[in-house]
């Protein structure tokens, strides 16, 4: 119950008016679902053992499948994992069969919207398993989503976070490039993005990204990490596609240029640093 985890949690105790057990690793995280209206616990074990549906949000593809198969191992049967994160295809791909043959159900089910979408319970959410299974938990995620679709069979949703990423990504980058470029010309940035946010150029990305870039408010509401982890997903996906994806390459190499400044925990916007860099300027 991080950043997306949390108040994806409390929309399903606010909204669903069912009961909810969460996990977190942080004490205050637990805490403050708790004071929400969830039911806190201080291990897993607690919601493996006794939950009938799991959603997990996890930062990485180890976290992901060493619960998954804690799940098959120890968890009830007929259960059902709902994976809200951004979770490698390959990684849900391996672990489908073996849930399947214990009698779980699995939907990757990666979302996009960043922390004010999980907030607000406006959430685009990207599905893919079973149809018989999402039809089962589709009332659920309306609880935390927007916009729910059904992707098709395993794998599917998070090859379409994948694709939702890289093109994030890819307009993260255009405005930090752009924002860079007009400062090293002499444009106010503030007044450059008032001029352009209601034109072509606009969009969500812009109107969430730009004005953080400019107060230098780098505080993650999605951390280059995660995002870091995704395009590492794409590119890998795309080399046994055999394919070039080289946009999202040179944002993958901001991040990890990022990485090695040991700013990985900022904010993805944060980016903008590796262009100010390369131009001698500061967006502000």
């Amino acid at each position: 119950m991080g950043i997306m985890g949390l108040p994806m949690a409390v929309n399903l105790v606010n909204k669903g008016n069912i009961s909810v057990t969460g996990f977190d690793v942080v004490e205050s995280k637990r805490e403050i679902f708790e004071k929400s209206g969830g039911i806190s616990v201080d291990s897993t074990d607690a919601i493996i053992n006794s939950c009938d549906i799991i959603f997990l949000c996890l930062p990485t593809n180890d976290l992901v499948k060493r619960n998954i198969q804690q799940i098959i191992d120890t968890g009830k049967k007929d259960a059902i994992i709902v994976d809200l994160s951004s979770t490698s295809p390959n990684i849900i791909r391996e672990m489908y069969p073996k849930c399947k043959e214990a009698g779980i159900g699995l939907l990757d089910s990666p979302v996009s919207g960043g922390e004010s979408g999980a907030t607000d319970g406006t959430l685009a959410i990207m599905c893919g398993g079973d149809k018989d299974v999402f039809d089962e938990v589709e009332p659920l995620l309306h609880y935390i989503g927007k916009a729910v679709t059904y992707m098709g069979s395993a794998g599917c949703g998070a090859v379409a976070k994948l694709a939702n990423n890289m093109i994030v990504g890819c307009n993260i980058g255009a405005v930090s490039e752009a924002l860079a470029f007009a400062v090293k010309a002499g444009l106010d940035p503030t007044t450059l993005y008032t001029a352009i946010k209601d034109g072509f150029a606009g969009s969500a990305v812009l109107d969430s990204k730009a004005p953080k870039i400019i107060s230098r408010n780098f505080e993650a509401s999605a951390r280059i990490a995660v995002h870091q982890k995704d395009l590492i997903n794409a590119v890998k996906l795309a080399e046994e596609l055999n394919i070039e994806i080289p946009l999202s390459k040179m944002i993958l190499d901001y991040m990890n240029e990022m990485e090695e400044d040991g700013r990985v925990n900022e904010d993805h916007c944060a980016i903008a640093k590796v262009y100010e860099k390369r131009m001698g300027v500061e967006i502000k």
